[in-house]
Order: C-alpha cells, then sequence, then structure tokens
C-alpha cells in the first residue's frame, strides 16, 4: 500500500509591501501546502504591470503586509486533494479569473466575470484565509494569486496549464496586460475589417489592442501617447498612425478628430487609467456609431462623464481581462503566440532577479520600457 506524503511548510524569499507607498522588501515567508482543490506552484517568470503598482499603493484595498504580482508562469510542485485537472510537473499560468462553465454568466457566453471564480479583492483565497505568512503573521495575496514569490499556492480553477512550447516570459505577459489589450478588440467588442481604431496608452495593454485590430483588419490604427519612443513598439503591432499628444494645445479628441475628417473614429480604446481622458475617449468615437472600450486599470474619479455625448449613439463599454474567458478563449490565443501568429518579443525590454525588484519599479520609468520580467 502506497503511503501519501504530505507536503511540508516551504520557506522561500518574496517580495513584501509592508506599508502602502513603501519600497517591496525581499522576505523569508512560509508557504503552506496546498489544502482541497488548491495547488502549490514554484515560479520561474513574473513580470509587472501597472495594477501592482496600483496595489503597492494600497488600491482598490489597502491590506498589508502583502504580496503582489499577477502575472506569471511556474510548474506546479504539489496538489492538494480533488485535483483532477493538473499534476505534479506542469506548467501554468496563474490567473486572477476562472470560469467554471456553469454559472450564469458562463453560459451566456457573454461575460468572462465567473460567479464561482470571481475576481477576488479581499487578500484571501476562496475559503477566506492565506496560504502565505512571516513568522506567524498573515500576509495577503494579491488577487488569486501573487506571483512575486518563489512559491504559490492557488485554487487550481485559476491556473491554467499551458502548452510548454511558449516562450515562458511571454506567458507571464498573457496573464493580464497583453491578453486585456487583445481580447478587448477580439473578445470583449469584435472589429470590422475596415474600422478606424484608436488607442490611447500604448504600454503592453495598448500594444494588445492593436495587435487584435491589426489581425482583424482595421484600415487605420492610431495611437497616442506622450512617449514618442512608443511608435516604434506601436508599428511592430500594426499601428499606421502616431500621435504624441503633449506636443499640441489641443486636446486628445480634438487631435483624432483632426486626422478622421472630424468623424472620429469606430473605436476607441482607453487604455491608461487616467480619468481626464474618460470623456476625451468618448469624444472621439463617432456620433451614431462610436464604441469605446475602458480597460485601463485605475480607481481615481476626476470630475463626472459628460453625458451628451452618450445621448448621440456612442457606447461605452467596461472591460476586465478584454472579455477572455481562460478556458474557452485563452487556448486561442497562446496558439497564436506558438505559431509566431502573433510576436510577443518586443514586449520584453528589462528583466531582474527578485532581490532587484525595486530596480524593475525604476525600469518602469524608462522611455524604452514596455514590460519588466522577474526571473526567478
Amino acid at each position: 500500500m502506497t503511503k501519501t506524503i504530505t507536503p511540508a511548510v516551504i520557506t522561500c524569499k518574496a517580495a513584501v509591501i509592508w506599508k502602502s507607498g513603501e519600497p517591496a522588501k525581499v522576505e523569508e515567508i512560509q508557504v503552506e501546502p496546498p489544502k482541497t482543490g488548491e495547488v502549490r506552484v514554484q515560479m520561474l517568470y513574473a513580470s509587472l504591470c501597472h495594477t501592482d503598482v496600483l496595489c503597492c499603493n494600497g488600491l482598490p484595498v489597502p491590506l498589508f503586509p502583502r504580496i503582489p504580482g499577477h502575472e506569471g508562469v511556474g510548474v506546479v510542485e504539489s496538489v492538494g486533494e480533488n485535483v483532477t485537472n493538473l499534476k505534479e510537473g506542469d506548467i501554468v499560468m496563474p490567473l486572477y479569473l476562472g470560469e467554471c462553465g456553469e454559472c450564469l454568466n458562463c453560459k451566456s457566453g457573454k461575460s468572462n466575470l465567473c460567479h464561482k471564480y470571481p475576481l477576488g479583492f479581499s487578500g484571501l483565497l476562496l475559503d477566506g484565509t492565506s496560504r502565505m505568512s512571516i513568522k506567524g503573521q498573515t500576509v495577503y495575496h494579491h488577487f488569486s494569486c501573487s506571483t512575486w514569490s518563489e512559491y504559490i499556492v492557488i485554487e487550481a480553477a485559476y491556473a491554467f496549464k499551458v502548452d510548454p512550447k511558449i516562450s515562458l516570459p511571454h506567458a507571464s505577459f498573457l496573464c493580464c496586460g497583453f491578453t486585456t489589450g487583445f481580447g478587448a478588440a477580439w473578445r470583449e467588442v469584435v472589429i470590422e475589417k475596415g474600422s478606424t481604431v484608436a488607442v490611447l496608452g500604448l504600454g503592453a495593454v495598448g500594444l494588445g489592442v492593436e495587435e487584435a485590430a491589426r489581425i482583424q483588419g482595421a484600415s487605420r490604427i492610431i495611437g497616442l501617447d506622450i512617449n514618442d519612443k512608443k511608435r516604434e513598439k506601436g508599428e511592430a503591432f500594426g499601428l499606421t498612425e502616431f500621435i504624441n499628444p503633449s506636443g499640441s494645445d489641443k486636446s486628445v479628441s480634438q487631435l483624432i478628430n483632426g486626422v478622421t475628417g472630424g468623424l472620429g473614429v469606430d473605436y476607441c480604446y482607453e487604455c491608461t487609467g487616467v480619468p481626464a481622458l474618460l470623456n476625451e475617449a468618448i469624444e472621439s468615437s463617432k456620433v451614431g456609431l462610436g464604441t469605446v472600450v475602458l480597460i485601463g486599470a485605475g480607481f481615481e474619479t476626476s470630475g463626472t462623464i459628460n453625458f451628451i455625448p452618450l445621448l448621440c449613439g456612442r457606447t461605452v463599454k467596461g472591460s476586465i481581462y478584454g472579455g477572455v474567458g481562460p478556458n474557452s478563449d485563452l487556448p486561442a490565443i497562446i496558439a497564436k503566440c506558438v505559431n509566431k501568429e502573433i510576436n510577443l518579443d518586443e514586449l520584453l525590454t528589462h528583466e531582474v532577479a527578485l532581490s532587484d525588484i525595486n530596480k524593475g519599479f525604476e525600469y518602469l520609468h524608462d522611455p524604452d520600457c514596455v514590460k519588466v520580467v522577474i526571473k526567478f
């Protein structure tokens, strides 16, 4: 009779935020074994995202101490009871959304916000507890994971098994940023061939929008960013025109309307999370036909929405993870990456070790930076 060996608590290194606005501190933490329905993952790569910066500053909920990170890829180290879809040695992406396939939203095919495996803000796993601690003190998770740690525990429903042929850093980028943009122009709102598209903000999210717009045959893809160096990156993903609004006394909407004969664009994607750009995005779209998709991560508000442009027939839609369902949609995106239909090489600009995590934050301010990856 084979005796089942219960995995032990693991002591490892992680980047911990102790107080809002403070630098990350690399600490020794304890990571418990996975419970029923969970897996413990040894991280191989993780990446930095704007949402992680918000997390470090206490948004949307100030829970500390906390380990940020929601993009990454790793190998399953151990599995809890009743886990049937994963085994030790599987390469997985930790995600912040699950897909049960049975709830109202999943069955509708119209939303990727699963009721059973939701986007969580509590800093705890679904059973209301954490698997991480420092000398007995609870450490909070970021969403469902916390990828800036050598080991993490995550519900198996949030761990997506990936084709090992994909570049591991690229898999990390697909956990949030690029997929969020790509899905928003491919799954959330389908861009028709010949459409005109404007993208506000050319980070990983905006570049994802451009790539999907290019694949689907958009006739014009207009990118706006205050960093002139983003033009070249944008062109690698389908950009046809670039505008730097900081060099003009005109508003963003005036600039976009100016290059579209006063009509505006069919689709405008707001990827910065800057509150002041919300109305600008709306007024950059066509009267009667324009669609605006809000995908920039931001929790601040400024002023009010101008409803007059909306009354003129425009549509505004919010989006999480680009409307992509982990099980129903993500495999197709990964296949495109493996087959080189989508090339993510241009995204990777900087690499750091976990011990240099704060150097990664500095790189985010580098004009050449798109994505920073942590190699464990």
